[in-house]
């Protein structure tokens, strides 16, 4: 299994010499290689099984670095990195040819983004490369927000974990491009809608792709446990003929008269606190996983806020 630690100059090393190393955020885990060096990335798409067809995240500490990769920032998105960064927001920028295609795809834009944890931006203001760094996790599961995740799924296939504890926002970055100068949202994540209106105005939001995505986590089947997740009612699948005790219920708010036992329910948050919710949304899936179930009924958030993000993982889970 890989080393936890939070040693620094440890992690320097290994990604200097083209190593992987776990990294740790405000919204998720993500596994790190310098993202100049192809060689080095393509050691993430085979820890993670990963497509070569789907992106990853370029992570650095600040603004400056970024305009050594990329050809300019628009002004509305020089806006948003301006009031969101460090923060859980990604941007779609014009590459230059120091980016590989391996990490972009082979697309013309590059996502990078500032990430808001002490010591990810210790590390990255040491290095003189950005980090290439998607969830670390395998393909299409559950995203990891503490460094057990994922010592527990990928530990055998990279040397260090940086350990910065829990993530505090716990679901991906909202990544957002502009298509012919207009905002769009790529994916839904930590970063509300509304607040990034509050910033440009008005923006669209891209549906999920199935391949050839444009942006990392737009695949419509995706943040799935092993476990078959459903949105169906909780009367429905018990009306299907499903013992109680074989179904398991992740819920937003308290749970009253409810047949299923307590120890198959994950409440994300008792006081109906959407940011709570977003914290622990993908330890509830784990911890779905590890109960011997048939089917997890998922709930759906009130669709504002944080709950749209939330509810776009749960619908992927589903699908």
């Amino acid at each position: 299994m890989a080393i936890i630690g939070t040693d620094i100059l440890k992690a320097k090393e290994i990604l200097t010499a083209g190593g992987l190393v776990a990294i740790p955020t405000e919204t998720v885990y993500g596994l790190a290689a310098n993202a100049f060096d192809a060689s080095a990335a393509s050691k993430i798409f085979e820890a993670k099984n990963r497509p070569s067809f789907d992106p990853l995240i370029a992570h650095t500490d600040t603004l400056e670095k970024i305009r050594t990769f990329t050809n300019g920032i628009p002004e509305r998105a020089q806006l948003l990195a301006e009031r969101f960064w460090p923060g859980p927001l990604t941007l779609l920028l014009e590459r230059n040819e120091r980016i590989p295609d391996l990490v972009n795809s082979g697309l013309e834009h590059v996502a990078v983004r500032i990430p808001n944890h002490p010591l990810t931006l210790e590390l990255l203001g040491e290095l003189d490369f950005p980090l290439a760094a998607p969830s670390a996790n395998p393909f299409g599961y559950v995203s990891p927000t503490c460094a057990k995740h994922v010592n527990d799924q990928l530990g055998e296939k990279i040397p260090y974990i940086l350990d910065g504890g829990h993530s505090n926002v716990g679901i991906e970055s909202t990544i957002i491009g502009f298509e012919n100068g207009e905002p769009m949202v790529y994916r839904l994540g930590g970063l509300s809608v509304e607040a990034v209106e509050e910033v440009i105005g008005a923006v669209k939001v891209r549906p999920h792709s199935s391949s050839n995505p444009k942006a990392p986590g737009m695949l419509k089947s995706h943040y799935s446990p092993d476990k078959k997740v459903t949105l169906d009612s909780l009367d429905s699948v018990l009306a299907k003929g499903v013992a109680p005790e074989r179904v398991g219920v992740l819920t937003f708010g308290t749970l009253t008269d409810c047949p299923i036992p307590e120890r198959n329910r994950f409440v994300l948050s008792e006081n109906g606190d959407m940011a709570e919710a977003a914290t622990r949304l993908f330890s509830g899936l784990r911890y779905m996983d590890s109960l011997d179930l048939d089917v997890v009924v998922a709930e759906l958030l009130p669709e504002e806020g944080l709950g749209r993000a939330i509810n776009d993982r749960l619908r992927r889970s589903a699908a």
